[in-house]
């Protein structure tokens, strides 16, 4: 049984279906296949998504219906638990992660991990807190133990909007290549699209909001559309499907597009489809492109700030064009459809493992599984 100071607690505010929480459970097997014990902090922990988390988890509900009112809770955790070290992976919850260290005064360490780009996240949040980000960051980011960004995009970003030496921050990709992955990608697919091989499907996956710029892919397809026969699956939901319902009308292509919602399971909609296809405006480090590229699917990008070009090695293994520009990216959709992907070495995804990820994170959090470092990492 390991013992109390070798527990390491993830704090997370709500366990959605998010790429965070995804990537947040990867690590959390990992951890536990090296013999760390594991706490979720949750500021609320009615979810229908802790089922992907390690059974051997501990649940930790602060009750709280907002993740601002979460830090008093938190704080208490830390006094009365002591873990070994607390991760936090969102830009708002790595703030408040510091805060409780500082104001708990226990020797836990803190680890900040940042998934997007600061400079992003605060020119587009439309909260006050947002446009405060930066400051806050420049503020409590200098206290933490170990600060992480999940491409060398972002990490040069944080440090440049936060006016922090990029010498203290990480990059450690996430643990995005997993056995379950390609488990996951063999289960059937109950969509008529995908019975028909004549016509190839095209698939979109993430949050219908601004950043994914979604809109940019509609209009690509309908280019597509007026060359050779498609079908676009765009997978997720958020709160713009009723412009790109609109949109997808406006175009005259609403008998091939499906905004099919929320799936739990897109690896199997992906494994099945003949192009992925990102369309970001920005990204931290879109792990649905390494999966569709692990799956053997090809993959059409936009180059945007950060993560594509460090994914597909500035192009090497699959197309990148500019952002928003709807006729490069329809361009390169044909170019696919075409000619067939790029083929991508195998030696190259496996920075992108759970295994590599896992190992560093224990590293960073002080930690080499059963073994507790007692003094900083190198």
């Amino acid at each position: 049984m390991s013992q109390p100071n070798s527990r390491v607690a993830f704090f997370i505010g709500s366990f959605g279906g998010g790429g965070i929480e995804r990537i947040t459970a990867h690590l959390a097997h990992g951890f536990v296949r090296s013999g760390i014990s594991i706490d979720l902090v949750l500021n609320r922990a009615e979810s229908p998504h802790l089922w992907r988390m390690p059974g051997e988890t501990r649940i930790i509900d602060l009750k709280q219906p907002k993740l601002s009112l979460s830090l008093p809770g938190l704080v208490k955790y830390l006094r009365c638990e002591h873990p070994f070290a607390l991760l936090a992976a969102d830009h708002y919850l790595n703030e408040m992660a510091l805060l409780a260290g500082r104001l708990a005064g226990v020797p836990t360490r803190i680890i900040v991990a940042e998934h997007n780009q600061l400079s992003q996240t605060s020119r587009h949040g439309s909260k006050f807190k947002a446009r405060l980000a930066p400051l806050f960051a420049r503020l409590l980011y200098p206290g933490a133990d170990g600060i992480v960004a999940v491409s060398n995009g972002v990490a040069k970003d944080l440090a440049q909007t936060a006016s922090l030496p990029l010498s203290s921050i990480q990059t450690i990709y996430n643990p995005v290549i997993t056995p379950e992955l390609f488990t996951s990608a063999e289960e059937p697919v109950d969509h008529p699209w995908f019975n028909s091989p004549d016509v190839p499907v095209l698939i979109g996956v993430g949050k219908l909001e601004a950043q994914k710029d979604f809109p940019n892919l509609i209009r690509a397809f309908a280019k597509v559309r007026q060359v050779r026969p498609a079908r676009l699956v765009i997978l997720g939901w958020g709160p713009d499907r009723p412009q790109l319902e609109a949109l997808i009308q406006e175009l005259g292509v609403q008998d091939d597009v499906d905004l099919s919602g929320y799936v739990q399971n897109p690896y199997a909609y992906m494994a099945r489809s003949s192009v992925f296809v990102l369309s970001s405006a920005w990204e931290g480090l879109p792990t649905v492109l390494i999966e569709a590229m692990a799956l053997g699917l090809p993959v059409v990008s936009t180059d945007c700030e950060s993560g594509p070009s460090e994914i597909l090695a500035g192009g090497k293994y699959g197309h990148l064009t500019p952002v928003g520009d709807s006729d490069a990216l329809g361009d390169a959709i044909l170019e696919v459809l075409a000619d067939g992907q790029k083929l991508i070495e195998s030696s190259w995804l496996e920075q992108f493992g759970l295994e590599m990820a896992t190992q560093k994170y224990l590293r960073i959090l002080g930690t080499s599984g059963t073994q507790l470092i007692t003094t900083a990492p190198a």
